[in-house]
């Protein structure tokens, strides 16, 4: 069976001058950081795809004062995905921007992790800056396809197919889950919001919305130890991964970035 996938960053939307204080802990509230980028990720090869996380759509845009360039669906498009047609959607975490638009993918199966679902419907809602990261509705829709049987749990790290497997990388999320994937280059780690930037886990500086910074810190540990190097962990929000990794396209430049191949420069 064929292990080996394509693997792709779709930039989708985006947040200009954050605050450092909003990307780390003891960040200088008065200077602003490089903004913020909000991807999905693809691994696809002859035999299967997996789309890594959903987005969000314009109307939760609109409610968080993000911009959206473009609907995940439409990214997806990009390279000649049909979001109807995916059959299995790994979720990383429920968290709003990484868990909408679950509409434009009906058919597919959802990867989560059980702790995940405990912490975004359980007695943690209760408390506005814990549920702050959550949109109820998503969340409401996740219920629905657990309903429907469309959802497949996991408790911890779990091989789902060949050449994929899912980590419980908790911390920023309760169930937080990194992915890895084989590629031509070897495996490479979507590390999603187990660590938001570069810099958070390269300085040991972490991102202020969390649940536990412990087992944030450890996360980023593995996530060196399951990458072949520190060039195989993306993060979840960094716009460097748009420089420093080519564009699938030379006309999706800025937009889709090609990681199943080396960076231009070196991330270490």
């Amino acid at each position: 069976m064929n292990d080996t996938y394509e693997l792709y960053a779709i930039k989708y939307g985006s947040v200009q001058n954050r605050p450092m204080s909003e990307n780390f802990i003891g960040g200088d509230p008065h200077d602003l950081s490089k903004h913020l980028d909000y991807f999905i990720w693809v691994a696809t090869n002859s035999e299967r795809t997996f789309v890594i996380d959903t987005g969000f759509n314009h109307e939760v845009a609109g409610l968080r004062g993000r911009k959206i360039d473009r609907l995940p669906r439409e990214g997806l498009e990009l390279l000649g995905i049909d979001a109807a047609s995916v059959k299995d959607v790994i979720i990383t975490h429920l968290h709003y921007d990484h868990a909408g638009t679950f509409s434009d993918f009906k058919n597919a199966r959802m990867h989560l992790q059980e702790s995940e679902m405990h912490m975004a419907t359980g007695k943690c809602m209760c408390h506005a800056p814990l549920r702050m990261p959550y949109h109820v509705e998503d969340v409401c829709e996740m219920v629905r396809k657990v309903y429907a049987e469309q959802v497949e749990f996991y408790d911890g790290d779990q091989q789902i197919a060949p050449g994929i497997s899912l980590h419980l990388c908790s911390g920023h999320a309760k169930g937080m889950q990194s992915v890895r994937v084989k590629t031509k280059r070897g495996y490479v780690m979507i590390a999603s919001d187990a660590t938001h930037f570069y810099m958070n886990f390269k300085d040991k500086k972490p991102f202020p919305i969390l649940v536990d910074m412990a087992s944030m810190i450890e996360s980023w540990g593995k996530l060196k130890r399951l990458g072949d190097s520190i060039d195989h962990v993306i993060p979840g929000h960094d716009p460097a991964v748009l420089e420093y990794y080519p564009a699938a396209d030379p006309k999706l430049e800025g937009i889709v970035a090609r990681l199943d191949v080396a960076p231009k420069v070196s991330i270490a």
